[in-house]
């Protein structure tokens, strides 16, 4: 039980399930003293199946759209039901110690934003009377709840001998060249296809912006590594990174000035247009 007495919307939820949704923002702008950056944007995560470049990719895939801000008491909710499978109202409020009517009022604030929803129990037989609804967690909540991936990455990584895992890494880094060349061919300027360069990034989870510094220099950040876990295992995870940033931008000299690896905040590149000599 969370809470000694009985609460009417406050459980206590553990530290571990306090971590927030993950959110892409797109922060376009200039740089210091250029005015106020233009254009600010949030967009779905895109899952396996679809493809950085023109249209959706051939095959079965999915988008998963990152799932709205919970407080902690839903949270605790969420997990309550999760760990049950499917739950009355009246055996989540005895598990985490709320009155039926707080209980209540966290399921229908769920229900509207598409993380729980319920369903009739099987009625036992000779009851009569309205069915008692049971209520489950939906799809949509899933990224709410821990993921070990980063892990489960690394030790499959493991399994391979180390020229197959340069090759791995190799063999992504040229897929993603082919698919950023595709759509950043459609910028003339060298300042569009740093633009789009960022998007890019932004939509593979970085969280990136980009910055103007001077007309021919730019600074484009990763506030988010979105393969840290392997990258803090496997040094062929940054190098394809760097890599990659600098054969989508063949006519730029590109510099990593701080790495998440090495302790920084952030990934970021300045990226100067290289003249002709």
């Amino acid at each position: 039980m969370v809470a000694a007495s009985k609460s009417h919307g406050t459980p206590a939820a553990p530290a571990s399930l306090l971590s927030t949704p993950r959110e892409v923002p797109v922060t376009v702008g200039k740089g210091p003293g250029k005015g106020p950056a233009k254009g600010r944007a949030k967009r779905p995560v895109k899952g396996p199946g679809k493809s950085p470049g023109k249209g959706p990719a051939k095959g079965p895939g999915i988008v998963v759209a990152s799932p709205p801000a919970v407080t902690e008491a839903q949270r605790a909710v969420l997990y309550a039901i999760r760990r049950r499978g499917e739950i009355t109202v009246e055996q989540l409020a005895e598990s985490l110690g709320m009155t039926v009517s707080g209980v209540r009022q966290h399921l229908a604030t769920l229900t509207d934003a598409g993380l729980v929803a319920s369903a009739d129990a099987p009625r036992p037989a000779g009851r009569k009377g309205r069915p008692e609804k049971t209520h489950h967690v939906t799809a949509a909540a899933d990224p709410l709840f821990p993921k070990a991936y980063g892990e489960l990455t690394n030790q499959l990584l493991g399994y391979l001998p180390d020229d197959a895992l340069a090759s791995v890494f190799a063999h992504r880094r040229d897929d993603r060249i082919a698919a950023a060349r595709t759509r950043m061919e459609r910028h003339r300027g060298f300042a569009g296809r740093v633009r789009e360069l960022a998007t890019i990034l932004d939509e593979d989870g970085y969280l990136a912006s980009f910055e103007q510094v001077t007309r021919d220099t730019f600074l484009v950040t990763e506030h988010n590594c979105a393969i840290l876990t392997v990258a803090s295992e496997h040094p062929h995870a940054c190098a394809s990174e760097i890599e990659f940033i600098r054969a989508a931008l063949p006519d730029a000299d590109v510099e990593r000035l701080t790495h998440m690896v090495s302790g920084g905040h952030s990934c970021s590149y300045e990226i100067r247009r290289r003249t002709a000599r």
